[in-house]
């Protein structure tokens, strides 16, 4: 006998179940008088069903009766059809699926912001119809990725517009695939949304993977519904495939040499449809298949708080999409997958990984349940915590947010309490320097109980600089060579950071030079290569150099000048006893007030002042002390001594 294989996902989607919900509500309260504007749905056994108790198929707005209650269809309708419904006066339900008014509001706000539409889909459909309503006649609709080639190759050079890309909810995946690789990538004038229908998307790959597996599979819908299409389309491209509104068309089939069969539905197909095409397959196959109790497994029900396993079966900007084998979509946002603000859900989690989930909301009317990645990361956590608190281990965090007394931390998906006086902040600094740092802590409190836990990026910090002065002490020698950052500065020095551990070079020796503060030379910040001139271990105290000896300008003196030399010199000081000029650049000599003149000076302010440049000899040099005399006395006996001379 054949077996059956029932594909994962099959049947109504939530959108449709809650269409058909709306309207069956409305002739439950009574209501006689319900019109839905179109087919509610793309199935004829429902139609009918709602025909013979009294629902109307109204073709327009104009068609509508007075006092008779409209039913806007879950495909969703332009904005045109909402404003004659306010000018007709009819009271109405608006059924539209969410996704279909999801892209409703993109299309929206994109043509308000100046951007061209492109829409992917049939333009015949009644959902494409209604987008298109909402662009304002800005909007192009294509079939597959051929019209979307032609598109760009006549107007891609020249487009005035940006692009904003949308999808039918229930466009051909594969084709979607293929159209993805026309669109010109990198491209920042160009938007692309992800809108087809998860369920739909999750029905094609369920149905695309099952139909690799069988010799025949049996699509079950409306032969108008276009997800139903798509759907055997998908199946068709990997054996044959039948298309059936119902179980009677099962009789015409001819499935006896089919080993294995497969078999899917549309989201327009009710499941007592499907339960009837189970049970005429089981009569024509004699076979007692188990496709009740698969269908049964996915309306399996679900309870807030229960951990279940999932796989993920689609990721987008905002979150994942998962198949937690029941009829519900599955859902994890971005802010129930990470704390971590940086990253986005493809960050976390990839298509088809399983992985353990926490119910957080259930919505049976709308077939959505809500789940939690980060709830059971936490539990993990906070295990992974405790044992960091009895290792002293060293744990890794983002800043998630200022609060009362400190900030929180995120790790390992557990909130960490880090108190204002733990964060290693001055009490002068504002916490929000902290927001969404990547930092380091220490637990140092653990609550089991209230599962809470407190720690320390201050205690890492003090570690760091424990460790670091240690290994620097068993290396460090006088004469070694450092590159460090400045730090601070005072009036008698710099103190570097030489990895962890810091040491000061005294003002003396930042400069050959004469300076009145270490900012005359250097800035917090900068980084210098010092050495180590004096160590003391037991007071931690650590004297560093910085001059170097080849810049020394009583060095570049000495091998440039000598006893005899006339010279050029500046005035840079005046005292009574005459006057200091400098030489080179950390260099000066004295011109005694003797020295100044051929005549008595009394005041040598008289003769002389800062900053003028006069002509020298050094008559004079003491390397030890550093004295150089100079005179311009000197020049004038000499000059004198030559004129006598030439006088003779």
């Amino acid at each position: 006998m054949a077996e059956i294989k029932v594909a994962k996902s099959a049947g109504f989607c939530f959108g449709v179940d809650r269409a058909v919900k709306l309207v069956y509500g409305e002739l439950e309260k009574g209501n006689k008088s319900v019109a839905t504007l179109g087919p509610i749905i793309h199935n004829a056994d429902v139609v009918n069903d709602l025909t013979d108790k009294g629902v109307r198929i109204a073709d327009s707005v104009d068609d509508l009766k007075e006092g008779e209650k409209a039913v806007i269809r879950s495909h969703g309708v332009g904005k045109k059809i909402y404003e004659g419904l306010d000018q007709k006066g009819n009271a109405y339900i608006d059924a539209t699926c969410p996704f279909v008014a999801r892209i409703h509001k993109i299309v929206r706000e994109k043509t308000e912001e100046g951007y061209f539409i492109l829409i992917a889909g049939d333009k015949d459909h009644p959902e494409v119809q209604g987008i298109v309503g909402h662009c304002d006649e800005n909007y192009y609709v294509f079939k597959d990725e051929d019209q979307l080639k032609s598109f760009f190759s006549k107007n891609y050079k020249n487009l005035e517009k940006k692009l904003a890309i949308v999808a039918q909810t229930t466009y051909n995946i594969l084709i979607w695939g293929e159209c993805l690789k026309v669109i010109p990538k990198d491209d920042e004038n160009i938007l692309v949304f992800d809108t087809i229908c998860n369920a739909t998307s999750q029905r094609q790959s369920d149905a695309a993977l099952l139909s690799k597996e069988v010799d025949v599979m049996i699509v079950v819908g409306g032969k108008n519904s276009s997800n139903t299409i798509k759907l055997y389309n998908v199946c068709s491209e990997n054996c044959p495939s039948y298309h059936i509104e119902n179980a009677d068309e099962l009789y015409s089939l001819n499935l006896k040499n089919a080993e294995k069969i497969g078999i899917t539905a549309g989201a327009s197909t009710p499941a007592y449809i499907i339960k009837e095409v189970q049970n005429t397959m089981a009569e024509i196959l004699e076979d007692d298949i188990n496709f009740e109790e698969a269908l049964e497994q996915s309306f399996k029900k679900v309870h807030t708080g229960e951990r279940v396993k999932g796989y993920i079966a689609a990721v987008n900007n905002s979150e994942a999409i998962v198949d937690i084998g029941t009829k519900h979509t599955g859902y994890v946002p971005l802010s129930e997958l990470t704390d971590d603000q940086t990253k986005k859900p493809s960050d976390i989690v990839s298509v088809g990984e399983e992985v353990d989930l926490i119910v957080t909301k259930i919505n049976d009317q709308e077939g959505i349940v809500t789940l939690s990645k980060k709830k059971v990361d936490e539990l993990v956590g906070f295990d992974n915590i405790s044992k960091a608190k009895e290792e002293d281990a060293v744990l890794d965090g983002v800043v998630l947010n200022v609060v009362k007394g400190g900030i929180l931390v995120s790790v390992d998906g557990v909130r960490v309490f880090v108190p204002a006086s733990q964060t290693g902040l001055g009490r002068d600094k504002n916490l929000d320097e902290l927001l969404k740092q990547k930092v380091q802590i220490k637990i140092i409190e653990v609550n089991e109980s209230r599962r809470r836990a407190v720690g320390s990026i201050k205690a890492v910090a003090k570690a760091q600089r424990e460790a670091a002065k240690a290994a620097f002490w068993e290396t460090a020698e006088i004469g070694k060579v450092y590159k460090g950052e400045v730090k601070s500065l005072t009036n008698y020095g710099a103190f570097v950071d030489l990895g962890g551990i810091d040491g000061m070079v005294h003002i003396s020796e930042l400069s050959w030079g004469r300076i009145k503060h270490p900012s005359q030379v250097v800035k917090v910040g900068d980084i210098l290569e010092v050495y180590i001139k004096e160590l003391d271990k037991e007071s931690g105290r650590i004297s560093l150099g910085f001059k170097k000896a080849e810049d020394n300008p009583w060095v570049k003196f000495q091998n440039n000048y000598n006893v005899g030399d006339v010279v050029k010199a500046t005035i840079v000081s005046i005292t009574p006893f005459g006057a200091f000029a400098q030489i080179i650049e950390g260099v000066d000599g004295l011109i005694h007030i003797s020295q100044i003149a051929d005549k008595r000076v009394d005041n040598v302010n008289d003769v002389l002042s800062v900053g003028q440049e006069v002509d020298v000899k050094i008559t004079e040099i003491d390397l030890d002390k550093k004295r150089i005399s100079i005179s311009i006395r000197a020049l004038l006996d000499d000059a004198a001594a030559e004129e006598i001379e030439d006088a003779e």
